[in-house]
Parts: C-alpha cells; sequence; structure tokens
C-alpha cells in the first residue's frame, strides 16, 4: 500500500489540524501550535515538497521504525519532494520545535531553483539527522522565524527575494553544522573510516571479484548501514576524497599487488577488477599513480 501523498502546504495545514496557511507555496509551523491528534498515525507519508525540520521530544527519544534517537538537544531533518517520511513514534503533546515546509514553485525562477540540489543532505538517512548545540539551534530558529515573519507582512515585490535569501540562509547554516558534526563526532567518525577500510580490503581480497566487478558507491553505503551522500560527505571533510575515490584508491593499491607479484596480465587484472575495455583500466591507473600499468610492472622489478 503506497503511503499517503500530501500535495501542497494547504493539504499539511488540515491534516496538522491548523489553519489555511498565509501563503499557499511556503509555511513555518510552530509544533508547538500543532494540535490535532490522530486517532490512527500512518505508517509513513509522502511530501512533494521539501521539509526541513528542527524537533525536540521533551520524552527524550524519538522512535523511527526500529530505530531509537535521543533527541533532548534540536535535531534536524530534511526531505526532498518525492522522499517517504516516517513520523515519529511520540505523543503530539511531547513535541517541540519548528518547521518549514517549501513548496518547488515558491523557487521556479530563482537562484535557488538549480542550487538546492547540491544540498546533500536532502538525500541523508533519519539517522543521519544533523544534532544542534543551543547556539546553533538559535540560530535556525531565528532564521525560520524572519522567513514567517516576511512571509505574515504585506506581500510585494521583494518578498520572494528576501525570503529565498533567508532559506538559503538557512541551509548554509545547516551544511556549515553537519561539517562541524563531522569533525566533533571524531570517535563515530573515525570508526566508520575503519569500517570502510576493512570493508573494502575484504571485498577486494575476495576470490569472486572478477564476477561481481567493482562495488558501486551505493552498494558500499548500504553495506555501512549509511546512505551514499552522507558516506561521501563524511569522507570529503575527514580524508578530502568522496567515496569514489576511496574505491578506486583501494582498487588501484590491490592493481598494484597483482601487477607487481603476480604474472598476470594487464588485460587478465583489468577483466578481474570488471572492467571491459583494459584500455580504461589503464586510464585510471595512470590517473591515479602516475604512470601506466606496464611501467609500474618495469619499474617494480
Amino acid at each position: 500500500m503506497k503511503p499517503p501523498r500530501i500535495q501542497n502546504i494547504t493539504e499539511l495545514h488540515s491534516l496538522l489540524g491548523l489553519p489555511g496557511p498565509e501563503h499557499p507555496l511556503i509555511s513555518v509551523i510552530n509544533v508547538e501550535t500543532v494540535k490535532r491528534s490522530f486517532e490512527k498515525k500512518p505508517a509513513s507519508l509522502i511530501f512533494d515538497f521539501y521539509a526541513i525540520a528542527l524537533k525536540h521530544n521533551s520524552g527524550g527519544k524519538f522512535a523511527y521504525g526500529q530505530e531509537q534517537y535521543d533527541v533532548k538537544e534540536g535535531v534536524m531533518f530534511f526531505l526532498a519532494p518525492g522522499q517517504v517520511f516516517i513520523p515519529p513514534e511520540v505523543a503530539e503533546e511531547q513535541m517541540s520545535g519548528w518547521a518549514l515546509y517549501v513548496h518547488p514553485d515558491f523557487l521556479w525562477s530563482t537562484s535557488l531553483a538549480g542550487s538546492i540540489k547540491r544540498y546533500e543532505y536532502f538525500d541523508y538517512s533519519v539517522n543521519e539527522a544533523l544534532f544542534l548545540s543551543e547556539k546553533e539551534e538559535a540560530i535556525i530558529v531565528g532564521v525560520m522565524q524572519q522567513i514567517q515573519m516576511e512571509y505574515f507582512t504585506n506581500i510585494d515585490k521583494f518578498s520572494q527575494d528576501i525570503i529565498i535569501s533567508q532559506v538559503e540562509t538557512l541551509l548554509n547554516y545547516a551544511d556549515r553544522f553537519y561539517h562541524r558534526q563531522f569533525l566533533t563526532r571524531k570517535i563515530e567518525s573515525h570508526q566508520m573510516l575503519d569500517r570502510l577500510e576493512a570493508f573494502l580490503t575484504s571485498y577486494f581480497n575476495d576470490a569472486d571479484l572478477i564476477i561481481k566487478g567493482l562495488p558501486t558507491v551505493q552498494y558500499v553505503a548500504e553495506k555501512l548501514n549509511l546512505s551514499a551522500n552522507y558516506l561521501s560527505s563524511l569522507l570529503r571533510v575527514l580524508t578530502g576524497r568522496n567515496l569514489q575515490q576511496h574505491i578506486q584508491d583501494k582498487m588501484i593499491e590491490k592493481a598494484k599487488e597483482k601487477i607487481a607479484n603476480t604474472e598476470l596480465s594487464v588485460s587478465e587484472i583489468s577483466y578481474e577488477f570488471g572492467f571491459d575495455h583494459p584500455q580504461s583500466f589503464s586510464r585510471l591507473f595512470k590517473a591515479k599513480t602516475g604512470i601506466t600499468p606496464l611501467a609500474f610492472r618495469r619499474a617494480f622489478n
């Protein structure tokens, strides 16, 4: 059964038991004003608009599916249009915070229409949420309130540009705070690096490598129980390289072993890594090492 689809901001307000929105394409909601109690809360929803939520749970934890997350501190979630949202298993009276909803039509013909796609955290999973300090939370709430105040005033020809700039400010702050989170959670981050290294080493040592070929970014991320975007973002902050580059680096490391320690031809080695054309393997090897596979073999010997 498909999740219910919420197509517009007006429908969202109705679902939450709120008066109609001041603006049909954008809304900032104080979570504490949501009074509606669901007789049967939907297991999941699909929004046809962007959602940015900063929430607290006075009970201390949110339950999403089979997982629980401690959110006594402020926690932010980001959803792009068409993504499935799983409402938290928590009583409405325990919820507080703010949420911003923006329909894609509001972004039409603005700078944000294209640039919003560069914010990768819209594709992060629930367990990859952004946890905020009190100072960071105050900044986010302040920007959301400014957006709300702008569309509550008389709408004029400047309103959309001002709101767009405020939404961009909000997204840029979120980018900064995610960068901070990757760095401050050093133990978790470096454990993830260790897990990635162990997984890739095991994968490239597998005798079935010639059948499986190179692992995809999505495959590796799923094996580590993370979204591909989150893992790549984390790696870029910690190492300066994304997940695809880490996979390629591990492949080149293994290729060097085979070139130096076996009698396999370059073509045979390239096929083991899933390359249909040895030339593609040789180009990648040279791009990574500065020399061709044959030159590496000669230099090593």
